[in-house]
Parts: C-alpha cells; sequence; structure tokens
C-alpha cells in the first residue's frame, strides 16, 4: 500500500513509500482509509519500535476492512472516523490502517462525508476535555480562546457559545468576521499590542476563564482573566499561576466519546460548522504538513484518499 512515513526524523520531512498492508490482530480493526486530518504532531508522535517505514498519522476515516478476533460492536462495512496514536503497526497516513479496539473510534453517521469526519476526532476531543478541565460554569460566565481560528478554536468558540458563555477570541483580522459567525461576541488581533486591556475593557475587568490553544499564548492569555478565574493551555505551556487563578492542562481523563457522537449529529444538523481551509489529495501529503506546521491554517486540513487503488 501507499504510505508516508519520515525521510528525515530530526527535520520531520516525509516521503511517500510502498509498504506492507498491516496484518489485523486479536482486538484490532483494519480500516481502508478515506480521509486523514492532518496535524501537526503527525510526524512526530511515534512510538519508539517506529521503523524507517512506519506511516505517520494519528486520525482518520474510513471503512472497516476486517475484524479481529475478541471484537465486538464493528463489522466490515462500518464507517468510522478515530484516533490511532503511537499503534506499533503503523498510523493513519496510510491507505489502510490497523486500529485497536479500545481507542477512540466514532461512528459516523449518515450524511456526514470522510473529510469532515476525519476532521473532528483530534479537534473535538481536545475542545471537548478543555471544557472539562474548566469544570461547571455560570451561564453567562466569559471564555476567552486564544488562537480562535484553528480546527480546536473553531470548534471551541461554538462549544462555549451553544453552552450560553459571553465567548471572546483572538485571531489575525482577516478571520474577525469568520469567528463572529460563529458565536464569538468580541475579538481582538493578537498582533496589536493592546488587545489585553481591550479584552479586560469588554468584560469590565477580566475574564471568567481561558482556553490558550496556540503554544506560547497562555501567559497573555493569564493577563485577560480575571483574579481568582481559570486558564486551561491546551499546547501545555508552562506558565505559574498569579493572582488566584487555577491554570490546569486540558483533562485528558475526561471521557467525552459520547459528547463526540454528539458533535458529529450536530454537525450533520448544521448546528455545529467544522472549518476544513483545504482537501488536499493523498499525494499532496508533504504540502499539507508544511501547511499546517505555519499555525495559520483556518480550521483543519484534510487529505483524501483515492476510495480505491
Amino acid at each position: 500500500m501507499k504510505a508516508f512515513v519520515l525521510s528525515d526524523p530530526a527535520a520531520g520531512l516525509i516521503r511517500p513509500a510502498e509498504v506492507p498492508v498491516p496484518r489485523v490482530g486479536e482486538g484490532e480493526l483494519l480500516v481502508r482509509l478515506r480521509a486523514v486530518g492532518v496535524g501537526i504532531h503527525d510526524s512526530s508522535f511515534l512510538p519508539a519500535a517506529a521503523g524507517p517505514d512506519y506511516p505517520i498519522g494519528i486520525e482518520g476515516a474510513g471503512i472497516v476492512e476486517a475484524v479481529g478476533g475478541g471484537v465486538s460492536g464493528y463489522g466490515a462495512g462500518d464507517r468510522i472516523a478515530f484516533v490511532s496514536s503511537m499503534q506499533p503497526k503503523g498510523g493513519t497516513w496510510a491507505e489502510y490502517a490497523v486500529v485497536d479496539a479500545q481507542s477512540l473510534i466514532l461512528p459516523i453517521p449518515a450524511g456526514l462525508d470522510f473529510a469532515r469526519a476525519a476532521a473532528l476526532p483530534v479537534a473535538g476531543n481536545t475542545a471537548l476535555r478543555a471544557f472539562a478541565a474548566l469544570g461547571a460554569m455560570p451561564e453567562r460566565a466569559s471564555i476567552f480562546v486564544a488562537g480562535g481560528s484553528g480546527a480546536i478554536g473553531t470548534l471551541a468558540i461554538q462549544l462555549a457559545h451553544r453552552r450560553g458563555r459571553r465567548v471572546g477570541a483572538s485571531a489575525s483580522a482577516r478571520n474577525h468576521q469568520y469567528l463572529r459567525s460563529l458565536g464569538a461576541e468580541h475579538v481582538v488581533d493578537y498582533h496589536d499590542g493592546g488587545w489585553v486591556e481591550e479584552v479586560r475593557r469588554w468584560v469590565g475587568g477580566g475574564i471568567d476563564a481561558a482556553i490558550a490553544v496556540q503554544p506560547g499564548t497562555s501567559a497573555e492569555a493569564m493577563r485577560v482573566v480575571a483574579d481568582g478565574g481559570r486558564l486551561v493551555t491546551v499546547s501545555g505551556d508552562e506558565v505559574m499561576p498569579e493572582r488566584g487563578i487555577a491554570v490546569t492542562m486540558v483533562d485528558y481523563r475526561a471521557q467525552v466519546r459520547a459528547d463526540l457522537i454528539r458533535l458529529m449529529a450536530d454537525v450533520v444538523a448544521n448546528e455545529v460548522h467544522v472549518e476544513i481551509e483545504r482537501v488536499y489529495p493523498f499525494d499532496d501529503a508533504a504540502e499539507a504538513l508544511a501547511r499546517v506546521r505555519t499555525r495559520h491554517a483556518r480550521g483543519k486540513l484534510v487529505l483524501r484518499l483515492p476510495a480505491a487503488r
């Protein structure tokens, strides 16, 4: 099968390769990929034993080809989206992937195409777990999303708005109107040196909570949070709490599969929008990876694989 593997691990460069189709084993599913979500960490989330022909990638959507022993609830022909991080038999940037049946696997509802399905597992999972880390909040509480135009940020804005929160966000000026259309009440340009003061004025002294999506944004995002508020750092930035602000990472223990399934249904019902900047042909995988590494893509990038070889 065709796959994309690392050509230079130190530089994160990839190359196309012909590799064996992985064999499905006990407790596993073999999936024929139809679309792959592109993420900035796709070339770095590799198991220690990964060899030179290990396909990269951690999320995708496709059709179950075969089911290993001991697996129930899935059958050949099922349409699924999934996260497949650190799998010993390879990642998702390939025509076929083996998935542990205990992984995050989501049935794709009728009406949802493979491209949008592949765009949801990682971004949706992360956004939902960020809200789990925030915990219970009053309905009209204010939330600021630092880095609102990417795949996680666009979903976080919509989730906050649908939960009755007042939403602020940062993005480049070209994305402001778009973020307002998703439910952001106040949007600032992170290039503007006065954006922190602007946000604090908007809510009259400080935001109740902030979600810092992009690396390096947590320290500045904390400046907009009111004393005793909350900050969730998605990227894992290390910042020292101040003014009684509770600083946490994404709650990876939270069980959000049921919420993700509902989110997919909301996408089908046009109640939630999945922004895909571009769907690339599978052959253009290196171009897609280079684009996502700029951290300026709006929404998600997706690779499309042919229906059959």
